[in-house]
């Protein structure tokens, strides 16, 4: 068989100058086009569709203070620090039963104010207990459900925890509910078990369409009064993980919008990194909370 013949050519024929300039112009056009689409984003963590969720910083002021007057002092200075440059954030304090009137008034319209507590019975024979029907009479729209300290000191079960956070609902109130897990438990790797029972049992009975009346407090037991806070990024796993097991009993939606907040030695120091975390939604702050600087400071968090 014969070779295949190759044509030879001695002279070429090159387009003007005018029209080769104009294809490299609509080449780098298209080029940088397709660039910008596959670059990688460096946008913050939290500049997502799930920034929806409105941070919410928040004081446990427990067995504190000793008097009235000492709770209009904290209360007014810590509404005070409340200003045009302060994040959109709701803010609420909650303290003790005796204090509650007196609190919102010396706060006014700047943050809310709520209880530590509440008996899941309506009335009857309960000395010393006080109901939701009886805080809401008084303005109260927040309490807070299953503290460490209720579970430990008081005995309170994941039933009677339950109970409170039902009634709440019902009456048309919202709810705190506090998780978290001991030293020993987080040592043994079991932070996201302890928090999935407690999510579970605490939440029982609560429907999906009353979830934007609820909000999660997770705060590490090891770290409350101790002066020990979990890593940002450690708090960031197990909000991560209360996320999922939120998803997992109702649906994506539902956890999507599910405010967590970070509990445990929270302080002005530390408050910021704990901030920037994508799946940490607000801050229980305990003993901060009593100081007005302090708790200034943390509630003008610096978004990162």
């Amino acid at each position: 068989s014969s070779s295949p013949k190759i044509s030879r050519t001695t002279s070429r024929t090159f387009p003007p100058i005018a029209s080769i300039m104009k294809f490299t112009l609509a080449l780098s056009a298209i080029l940088a086009t397709q660039a910008a689409a596959f670059a990688p984003s460096f946008a913050s963590p939290r500049s997502t569709a799930l920034d929806a969720r409105k941070p919410f910083i928040s004081g446990n002021w427990k067995l504190n203070p000793q008097t009235r007057e000492e709770a209009i002092v904290l209360g007014k200075a810590i509404s005070e620090s409340i200003g045009p440059d302060t994040p959109d954030a709701d803010v609420a304090l909650f303290v003790p039963y005796v204090f509650i009137e007196a609190t919102h008034t010396a706060v006014g319209e700047k943050l809310m104010v709520g209880a530590e507590g509440v008996c899941p019975e309506i009335k009857g024979a309960f000395t010393g207990a006080v109901s939701a029907t009886m805080l809401k009479s008084i303005g109260v729209q927040w309490a807070l459900a299953g503290h460490s300290e209720r579970r430990t000191l008081f005995g309170e079960t994941d039933a009677y925890i339950n109970g409170q956070c039902i009634k709440l609902i019902e009456d048309g109130m919202s709810v705190m509910l506090c998780i978290g897990e001991s030293l020993d438990e987080y040592e043994k790797d079991l932070a996201g078990s302890v928090c999935a029972v407690q999510l579970k049992k605490g939440l029982a009975g609560i429907k999906k369409e009353d979830l934007d009346r609820v909000a999660i407090a997770y705060e590490p037991v090891w770290a409350i009064g101790t002066g020990k806070v979990a890593t940002p990024e450690v708090a960031q796993k197990v909000h991560e993980q209360c996320r999922a097991i939120i998803a997992d009993m109702y649906d994506q939606e539902a956890a999507d919008a599910m405010r967590i907040l970070y509990g445990g030695s929270v302080t002005p120091d530390s408050v910021d990194q704990l901030m920037a975390q994508p799946d940490i939604d607000g801050a229980l702050v305990g003993g901060a909370s009593l100081d007005a600087a302090k708790f200034s400071r943390i509630i003008n968090f610096q978004p990162m």
